[in-house]
């Protein structure tokens, strides 16, 4: 998380391949970007599994809550008629430590087993903390991260209010706001760098919006099309 700019491919990149799927994460990765932006779920049988909603209706042809899946009948279904639900282990093995992992904590129940992985990475395959940026609108799961494992960086998410946000923030000592790309304006993003945090904003699609918030001087931008970045 040490980079000047962030570029990021968001749940891999989706407005090519079904999104957060292994495929979907590959396509970013061959843009040449710093990183790509999943989120998790806790299933039944306690693994981690990249997946945005939390049932399976829209984007599976399964149906029903995800977290009363167990992997195994996870694995079954198919994503867009042909792809697979990956586990969280499954995107960090194919991204690799040479970049950049944002995890959001999108599930009930995600930060413990989160911050397992994460260290487990850390101590067995070479990774560092700076490849990791944990992020999420609940801030109860933040806390819980926090409580775990104070080194891991944190993002806080936002698509309401960028001074909440850092309020929040500077109880959980996280690095990052992720506030929505309609949030911003110049003013705003210099008074959160100025308070040494990290602005990395979503979704942003179009060139006319990425050149703006490159403009504001935003840390980092993800986006359904990475290779605009």
């Amino acid at each position: 998380m040490n980079k000047a700019f962030l570029k990021m491919g968001h749940r891999g990149a989706m407005a090519y391949v079904a999104e957060n799927t292994l495929e979907s994460i590959e396509k970013a990765l061959r843009f040449g970007i710093d990183g790509v932006e999943v989120d998790v779920h806790l299933c039944k049988s306690g693994e981690l599994v990249v997946f945005h909603d939390f049932t399976l209706d829209r984007m599976t042809d399964g149906h029903g809550a995800i977290s009363k899946r167990s992997l195994k009948e996870l694995k079954l279904l198919k994503v867009n008629g042909k792809y697979s639900i990956p586990t969280l282990d499954e995107v960090l093995d194919l991204v690799g430590k040479n970049h950049v992992v944002n995890i959001e904590l999108k599930g009930k129940n995600t930060a413990s087993k989160t911050c397992e992985t994460i260290q487990y990475y850390i101590k067995t395959k070479g990774w560092k903390y700076s490849n990791f940026l944990v992020s999420s609108f609940q801030h109860h799961e933040l806390e819980d991260l926090y409580k775990r494992d104070k080194t891991i960086p944190l993002g806080v998410l936002t698509k309401a209010n960028v001074v909440e946000a850092i309020e929040f923030a500077e109880t959980i000592h996280a690095v990052a706001i992720h506030p929505n790309f309609a949030l911003l304006t110049y003013e705003n993003v210099k008074y959160a760098q100025a308070l040494c945090y990290k602005v990395i904003t979503w979704t942003v699609n179009d060139k006319e919006t990425i050149e703006r918030m490159i403009n504001y001087g935003v840390d980092g931008i993800i986006s359904d099309n990475p290779d605009q970045l």
